[in-house]
């Protein structure tokens, strides 16, 4: 990996790394030369000659800073080049079409893809909300170059230009696709697939597509994501020796409060206060990233770290970042962390968790178990200069043990969940996508775009653009053909006598307003307004009413007034606030995980990474397991009622909860329990022994017993038949479920 200039000690080592650089145009050559490279990074020795080719669609799997868009772009743009150069009259058309999960992970690659397509006088266009209508219209009138666009404002351009958008689209000959990991297993990311596919329509014909993430933990899976249906086809570049060293703490704390204060929007617990006091005196004076789950948690520990900086008479270092602040604050927030010359500390939810450069962190801190294993790796790998080891510091909150304490919370499971995360990530496991989700929502909304797109479309040319030869290839012509009269029901589309498909009344409302372009929810939200200026939003959820107290972005606020009609609060400075409700359900957690929580329980070793306090509640946890038998008992008696421990995931826990449910009992799930009222562990066991010996139900027939099967987004369209299968595509695992029924019988 040396190049022309360096000094080299290995001939034939020379030789071998410096062939991808001689592949590179003369133009990309200088420019790397430019950069005072000693040499290329070895994603990048890998991945030139293949996208150069431009025969195969490749995945780029690499750390976070492991030259990854340098390992795609570097080859595209030699590529393009030489096309450029053996053509007399290039056609007019964006070169590359890149897709971001993330508006300001497009305006970093902005910055960082200008100077790179300089070098080769390729113009840089970037498109998304925020961009103004006059620089998207001189970019569609003279298409040329890099468009990094979001999948959202691809949706738009084929709703409201397609003709044009189409012909902007003649000359692409790359399709690429950041972050790719975040897609999978989403109705976003099946909206992508989609999108993908519609445009190599418009191009005309099969294009190659280079994807790029940090966590692949499935590279066939992830391959099949990428080429539907030819996954087997798709180049898997992941070079096995760019990995970092990892260190980490995992910190323990007994709740006394049970966190009932901050969910309450009064005072924090003295147990939050000395997270914050942790975090203050570890790692003040660096440059941090401090994930927590809830947008509440943000709000909460960037208040405390504020008023503990007043306190010292110490400037303030910390700031927020998460989605429902404004931009403006946001960048603010990437501002600091990006400004050499003085450390900041931002505490964000995953809004900072994807590819937006701003620099290397000095650590990684996670308040709370993280929301998954894949999560956790794509955090980690924002920590780590050079040869520094990634740091990664975790703070855990257990509730104090009572009386009334439930019995999985003297399990300590929070604790142990994140050791079984941290287990995981050590052995490089991550969780694979559910790709038995149907996804009808999204295919509701592709194919209302579809027909916006082109005007009107045959049943049978939007089945096979969707479905036959697109990302729905689980819907069957039967399914398609219930939708089509349930979508008729709504008046989302018509049926003309021709056979064509076109829009209904309801349709045309539906897609011509923007949040249409979004395959997932937008909650009503109330606007936040300041000092004359926009700060952000919250759901309306969370009512506001003059004089309510709120912390938000930091700050500290009160309602002056509000606008319901138009759902704007007016704020003023306060001295006081409390935090707001933001809403949102966590991820699921996978049977994996669960597993390994068992072993965990099981084991005698200790992590080296917990500290005094966090041995202290992995022994207590330890204790209760076997004190309740756990090893081989799951279904434990707590007076009139019964908990039944599953050691598997939320979908096969939310499966056995329905079983038990239609037959006629009534539980209540929390994790990996089911607390099944009024009934003796007996007659529990007799009840799971009927349901391991019984034919298996039909997935869409248990779901019809689900009272609300409402997920995403246009689900509320969907025929009841239909509404059943896509609910138990997603959320239900009746295989699952039944093995582990049938476990829990023969071991009990």
């Amino acid at each position: 990996m040396i190049l022309p200039g360096s000094n080299s000690s290995d001939d034939e080592d020379d030789s071998r790394q410096t062939q991808s650089f001689e592949l590179l145009h003369e133009s990309i050559q200088r420019w790397v030369w430019k950069q005072g490279w000693e040499a290329l990074r070895p994603i990048q020795e890998q991945a030139i000659p293949v996208v150069l080719d431009g025969s195969l669609d490749v995945i780029l799997s690499a750390p976070t800073a492991s030259g990854k868009t340098e390992a795609a772009f570097l080859p595209i743009l030699s590529h393009i080049t030489d096309r450029r150069e053996s053509s007399e009259d290039p056609e007019p058309g964006f070169d590359v079409v890149y897709l971001s999960p993330l508006k300001a992970l497009i305006n970093d690659q902005y910055d960082r893809l200008e100077e790179l397509c300089g070098a080769c006088d390729l113009p840089v266009h970037r498109w998304h909300g925020d961009v103004s209508s006059s620089r998207k219209n001189k970019a569609l009138e003279e298409p040329d170059g890099i468009l990094l666009i979001t999948p959202e404002s691809v949706e738009a351009l084929f709703l409201r230009r397609p003709s044009v958008f189409h012909q902007a689209l003649q000359n692409t000959a790359y399709l690429v696709v950041d972050e790719v990991h975040a897609f999978i297993g989403t109705p976003r990311g099946k909206q992508l697939q989609s999108l993908l596919h519609r445009i190599e329509g418009a191009i005309g014909g099969w294009t190659p597509r280079v994807a790029l993430s940090a966590t692949i933990g499935d590279h066939e899976m992830t391959a099949e994501f990428l080429r539907p249906k030819s996954g087997s086809e798709v180049e898997v570049i992941d070079p096995v020796g760019d990995r970092q060293e990892i260190r980490l703490l995992v910190k323990g704390y007994e709740n006394k409060n049970n966190g009932n204060n901050e969910e309450n929007g009064e005072d924090p617990s003295g147990t939050v206060v000395d997270i914050a006091e942790h975090i203050f005196t570890t790692i003040r004076g660096q440059d941090n990233l401090v994930f927590a789950n809830r947008r509440m948690d943000v709000e909460l520990y960037t208040d405390l770290l504020k008023r503990i900086s007043e306190d010292r008479g110490v400037p303030n270092e910390f700031a927020a970042h998460h989605g429902s602040l404004s931009k403006e604050i946001r960048e603010e927030s990437e501002r600091l962390l990006k400004n050499s010359k003085a450390p900041a500390t931002v505490i964000c939810t995953s809004t900072l968790e994807l590819g937006i450069d701003i620099g290397w962190m000095d650590s990684i801190g996670q308040v709370g178990s993280p929301p998954s294993v894949s999560s956790l790796r794509q955090r980690l790998g924002r920590s780590g200069r050079g040869d520094n080891p990634a740091v990664l510091r975790a703070y855990i909150q257990e509730p104090e043990i009572s009386d009334s304490t439930p019995l999985e919370d003297t399990l300590r499971p929070e604790l142990v969940q994140t050791i079984a995360m941290v287990n995981l990530l050590l052995e490089k496991w991550y969780e694979p996508p559910n790709l038995d989700a149907l996804e009808l929502s999204t295919l509701i909304q592709q194919l209302l775009s579809l027909i916006a797109e082109h005007g009107g479309i045959k049943t049978k040319t939007a089945y096979r653009l969707l479905c036959q030869t697109g990302p729905f290839d689980k819907i069957t012509v039967p399914q398609f053909k219930s939708l089509l009269r349930g979508l008729a029901d709504e008046e989302l589309l018509n049926q003309a006598g021709d056979g064509d498909l076109i829009m209904g009344l309801t349709g045309e409302k539906l897609t011509r307003h923007y949040d249409f372009y979004a395959a997932f929810w937008s909650p009503d939200e109330y606007r936040l307004v300041a000092n004359e200026k926009t700060i952000g939003t919250l759901p309306i959820t969370s009512p506001l009413v003059e004089g309510k107290l709120l912390i938000f972005g930091g700050q500290r606020w009160e309602v002056e007034s509000v606008d319901q009609k138009k759902q704007i609060a007016f704020l003023q400075s306060a001295p006081g606030g409390k935090v707001p409700k933001f809403g949102g359900e966590g991820a699921l957690v996978h049977s994996r995980i669960r597993e390994e929580m068992f072993t965990t329980y099981t084991s005698t070793e200790v992590p080296s990474y917990l500290d005094a306090k966090g041995v202290d509640l992995l022994e207590e946890g330890r204790v209760h397991f076997e004190r309740l038998d756990l090893q081989d008992a799951n279904l434990i008696r707590q007076g009139d009622h019964t908990v039944l421990f599953v050691w598997a995931g939320d979908r096969v826990v939310n499966t056995t909860h329905i079983l038990l449910s239609e037959k006629g009992y009534k539980a209540s799930k929390s994790g990996m329990t089911l607390q099944v009222r009024d009934c003796l562990p007996s007659e529990l066991f007799n009840v799971l022994c009927e349901i391991a010996t019984t034919q298996p139900p039909e997935p869409s027939k248990l779901a019809a017993t689900v009272e609300n099967k409402i997920i995403d987004k246009h689900d509320r369209y969907l025929p009841e038949e239909l509404l059943n299968s896509n609910y138990a595509s997603k959320r239900l695992d009746i295989e699952g479920a039944l093995d582990e029924i049938t476990t829990i019988v023969d071991e009990s």
